[in-house]
């Protein structure tokens, strides 16, 4: 039995949301999404809650609750208030800009890296070393934040490269003399 499957999603003030087959569709003051869920669940608006139930007893079927009513609450979360992810930027000389368009990072390669911004994506830089990226689609959102990381991940000896801003470099120490 899932036991996130089990609960509905509740629908905020100020998001409609529209259930076709099994395809949900949300809209908010942040956009529209649609997420198509598995043939394995039903899914169905009730009282102002969207309440997801398996098929079936299968092992699959109890996979596909959980994972879809997940999906289902980030659709209505992320039309609602939106996600966002912080990264962080260690290293002298290392730096970002942020334009309408392009993203300019600075990481020490014998060039600029520029990274083009997808037009449903804000990407903001309160200061040259932190960036922010924020929008509707949980999942573009960190999937995005993760490219930009991977243009100069972390190194364990001085900390230098892009990291997120909750996570723990483990330091390694130097060679011994």
């Amino acid at each position: 039995m899932s036991r996130i499957g089990k609960h509905p999603v509740p629908v905020p003030a100020g998001v409609t949301v529209a259930v076709e087959g099994n395809t949900v569709r949300a809209k908010g003051k942040l956009g529209e999404l649609a997420q198509v869920l598995p043939p394995e669940v039903t899914v169905a608006l009730e009282g102002g809650k969207i309440v997801i139930k398996p098929r079936s007893s299968e092992q699959r079927a109890k996979a596909m609750w959980g994972l879809s009513r997940s999906l289902v609450a980030n659709l209505v979360k992320g039309v609602a208030e939106g996600f966002s992810r912080k990264l962080e930027i260690n290293g002298v000389g290392y730096r970002a800009a942020a334009d309408d368009k392009i993203l300019t990072l600075q990481l020490g390669y014998s060039h600029d890296i520029k990274y083009a911004i997808p037009p449903d994506i804000k990407i903001t830089c309160e200061s040259p070393t932190q960036i922010t990226i924020s929008g509707a689609d949980r999942q573009k959102v960190g999937q995005i934040a993760a490219e930009i990381r991977s243009f100069r991940k972390p190194e364990p000896y001085k900390g230098k490269g892009i990291k997120y801003a909750e996570e723990v470099i483990l330091r390694k120490e130097g060679k011994k003399k």
